[in-house]
């Protein structure tokens, strides 16, 4: 299996897991907690704030490793 940032059977292991942009209008990412989808994220403090609702209020998004950022990082917002 290959272990880059892009593989989605990584994201498996990943506490949460940040889809790539959808080119809808707004743009969105998906975003699944725990292997739940949880819902669309217009920006990186829509995670932030879901991520906290699920109680894991100490997860840094940006950085942490239980975080997996798949199609772009925590960063990309546009397709």
């Amino acid at each position: 299996m290959d272990d880059s940032p892009t593989d989605p059977q990584r994201g498996r292991h990943a506490l949460v897991v940040v889809y790539p942009v959808v080119n809808a209008n707004p743009r969105y990412r998906r975003v699944d907690i725990l292997g739940r989808r949880v819902s669309k994220a217009h920006s990186l403090r829509d995670v932030a704030e879901f991520c906290r609702r699920a109680g894991l209020e100490d997860i840094d998004v940006e950085v942490d490793e239980s975080v997996q950022w798949i199609g772009g990082g925590p960063r990309q917002w546009q397709e």
